[in-house]
């Protein structure tokens, strides 16, 4: 696998709510619709009460100490309406939860994503036109008009933008919805109980993770979503259907694996680090009291360098839910 196509693989991950690369932005880039015109009119969406599940569901961790209970639970941003997962399990452990922290705190605030989008993400003075051949843009033409929109609406946008857009719209189109996905759905829960709701980064953070590309890299990363991001649908499908069956070897191996050993140095940056700084907050959090419920994207839940493997190479306790 090439750095190229893993990196469209792990953006694809990120669209998909897997990873949770950036889990708010592609909330966002689902509920707007992605065209500039659509991203200046988004309204953030209701969210909507999981369906009953089948079996088990999803994984769920807790660690403790004398005086703080503290809930581990892999999420996926964006679902189909039909896809249940929460166990009870997992609801008596968010119930029985006095706070609340996901990626982000604020994962469907438009007030606060659109500034961000227009800075990071908007580059009207050099059209992707300029940057693609003719059969390139022919091809962003027939992607636009897939996902009910036109080339010259996605004109303005760098191309991570552009890409993880094209990258989204298949699966809006396929029936996924952030409405559905954890994030939003936990999220209006712990608002009408009072619960605080706390987030391990910020917005700016997370779209900095593609903004901040090398532009070449960019590009090829568009280039790779213009040739199948039809199939971002099909990746998806076989990842929440390990998810929630609480299948965390197959979300290892189907989300973290290839990353590690093509590009360690993208595995690093993405996921390495960032559960490095969530564990880090996590044993601050244990030097508290109380019981706390944690949602991020369950991809930083499995494999070796997962938020768990780290708190336990600390010599934190972590234990699996039965």
């Amino acid at each position: 696998m090439t750095f190229v196509r893993l990196l469209k693989t792990s953006a694809f991950t990120v669209a998909q709510g897997a990873a949770g690369v950036v889990g708010g932005l592609a909330l966002f880039v689902a509920v707007a619709g992605a065209p500039v015109d659509a991203l200046a009119q988004a309204q953030p969406a209701a969210p909507v009460a999981a369906p009953a599940i089948e079996g088990q569901g999803p994984a769920l961790w807790v660690v403790k100490d004398a005086d703080s209970t503290l809930y581990l639970f892999g999420s996926v941003h964006v679902l189909r309406p039909t896809t249940g997962w929460e166990s009870p399990r997992v609801k008596a452990a968010f119930d029985s939860a006095s706070e609340i922290w996901f990626e982000i705190s604020n994962p469907d605030d438009q007030a606060a994503i659109m500034p961000l989008i227009q800075q990071h993400g908007l580059s009207p003075e050099t059209p992707l036109s300029s940057r693609l051949t003719p059969e390139e843009n022919a091809e962003l033409d027939a992607a636009a008009q897939a996902m009910g929109a036109s080339a010259a609406q996605l004109q303005p946008m760098r191309p991570w933008l552009a890409a993880l857009s094209l990258s989204v719209a298949p699966l809006v189109k396929a029936g996924y919805d952030p409405k559905s996905g954890v994030e939003l759905v936990l999220k209006a829960r712990a608002e009408t109980a009072g619960k605080p709701i706390h987030g391990f980064e910020t917005l700016d953070k997370q779209i900095g993770i593609l903004a901040d590309l090398p532009d070449d890299v960019q590009l090829s990363f568009l280039r790779e979503t213009l040739k199948d991001y039809e199939n971002a649908a099909t990746k998806l499908d076989e990842m929440v259907s390990a998810w929630a069956k609480g299948d965390v070897a197959a979300i290892d191996r189907v989300m973290v694996e290839d990353m590690k050993d093509a590009a360690p140095a993208l595995y690093k940056a993405l996921l390495v680090d960032r559960n490095t700084d969530w564990a880090n907050q996590i044993q601050t959090l244990l030097q508290g009291s109380g019981t706390v419920f944690i949602a991020v994207g369950a991809g930083h839940l499995a494999g070796d360098d997962s938020v768990q493997a780290q708190l336990k190479a600390r010599g934190v306790d972590v234990e699996a839910v039965q």
